[in-house]
């Protein structure tokens, strides 16, 4: 069975977190569609990208860059120079420009990229890096509880353990009720 992509933190910790332990969930183009599927409603743009080699090696890219920077964060340490760099190459391959429209009733400002597919999105992605990074928020990030998981998650509740209750938070219960039931041998 393959792993589904975690989807629903901040756009940057969802595409970290397609790095679970022991695999990769954007190894093709067909699974970068995926996951752009999944993230549609973040990320409206994309439904115009069919996703090749190119959008793949960017988004990646962006992926190792942010990973690192969040690392660091969440270490408390400098993130690294190269991350850094990474991150703003993608964003000025393709900044963002606010054009304004009247949409019948009032003025608004739609953000507009210029570049090829593939540099806008990693553009798109790497400003939501950048987000989060600055975010006050981000020192609230957490490494999933479970022993075997990688992924980061935003607790909503300060209680929350695990990157997902369905995925790692069931594991641990029930290795915990296992553990208690065969400690106990009535």
């Amino acid at each position: 069975m393959e792993l589904e992509p975690l989807i629903g933190e901040p756009l940057a910790l969802d595409l970290v977190n397609t790095r679970p332990v022991g695999g990769d969930l954007l190894e093709t183009p067909e699974q970068l569609a995926h996951w752009l599927a999944l993230e549609g409603d973040r990320l409206p743009e994309s439904a115009a990208v069919r996703p090749g080699p190119a959008e793949l090696e960017a988004v990646r890219a962006v992926r190792e860059h942010a990973a690192a920077v969040l690392d660091a964060v969440l270490h408390h340490r400098r993130p690294p120079a190269a991350a850094l760099r990474g991150l703003h190459e993608a964003q000025s391959a393709a900044p963002a420009i606010r054009r304004l429209d009247w949409n019948g009733a009032t003025l608004t400002a739609t953000p507009h990229r210029a570049g090829n597919a593939a540099a806008r999105l990693a553009a798109t992605l790497a400003d939501a890096a950048a987000d989060l990074c600055t975010d006050p928020a981000v020192a609230r990030v957490k490494r999933c509880a479970a022993d075997d998981c990688v992924m980061l998650f935003l607790p909503a509740h300060p209680r929350r353990q695990w990157c997902s209750a369905e995925r790692c938070g069931n594991r641990a219960r029930v290795a915990r009720y296992y553990r208690r039931h065969r400690a106990d041998p009535r």
